[in-house]
C-alpha cells in the first residue's frame, strides 16, 4: 500500500493500515524515544502511548506530499517523548550559572567524525536527561533556545547552560574514548 492510501486508510480507522502503519515506522519512532529517554524500556511505553495518540489524532494530519506523514509521526512522538520527561521530572531542569561553567574548546568537526555513530549515541544516551532532551532538541531537532524554553517550561537561559554542560560531557567522553583507541 502507497504513503497516500495508507493515510487516507487510517484516517478511517482501518485496523489493516494502521498495523502496516505501525510496522513501517515503528523502528524509525522507537530510534527517537530512545534518544529521548536514553532507556529502551521507557522507550518502548512512549512508542506504544505515541502509536495510540497517533490513531486517535489522525484526523487532524493533513498529507502534503511524499514525507509529510514520517514528519508527522516524528514530531508527534518527539512530543510524547517530551511530555513524557516533563512528567517524569523538572527538578532535573536545574539552572547553571554561565559564569561557573569551566571554559571548554569547541570540538573540530573531526572530533565527531572519527568516533562511530553508535558510539556517539551510547554517549548521548549516558547524558542526563535534561542535558540530553537539550542536547536533541537544538542539535538533532534543529530548535532554538526560546523554543526549547517554550517546550520545556525552562528558560532560555537553562536552556543554553543545559546546552553548554551537554556539549562539555560529550567532549569529555570524546576526548577519553580518543585516548583509548
Amino acid at each position: 500500500m502507497n504513503e497516500t492510501e495508507l493515510v487516507e486508510r487510517c484516517g478511517k480507522g482501518d485496523n489493516l493500515a494502521r498495523k502496516q502503519l505501525y510496522e513501517r515506522y515503528a523502528g524509525q519512532l522507537m530510534a527517537i524515544c530512545v534518544r529521548y529517554t536514553g532507556d529502551r524500556e521507557v522507550a518502548q511505553d512512549v512508542l506504544h502511548d505515541g502509536f495510540l495518540n497517533i490513531f486517535r489524532s489522525f484526523g487532524q494530519f493533513t498529507y502534503k506530499g511524499e514525507g509529510s506523514l514520517k514528519a508527522w509521526l516524528a514530531r508527534v512522538m518527539v512530543n510524547e517523548a517530551l511530555g513524557y520527561l516533563r512528567k517524569k521530572s523538572s527538578a532535573n531542569q536545574q539552572e547553571v550559572i554561565v559564569e561557573e561553567l569551566p571554559d571548554v574548546a569547541d570540538g573540530d568537526d573531526d572530533d565527531f567524525e572519527q568516533i562511530p555513530q553508535s558510539v556517539l549515541m551510547q554517549f548521548i544516551k549516558e547524558l542526563p536527561d535534561g542535558y540530553r532532551t537539550v542536547f536533541n532538541l537544538y542539535v538533532l531537532e534543529d530548535k532554538g533556545h526560546k523554543e526549547i524554553a517554550e517546550m520545556l517550561g525552562i528558560t532560555e537561559h537553562t536552556s543554553s547552560s543545559q546546552l553548554y554542560r551537554a556539549k562539555t560531557l560529550l567532549m569529555k567522553k570524546i576526548n577519553e574514548y580518543r585516548k583509548r583507541i
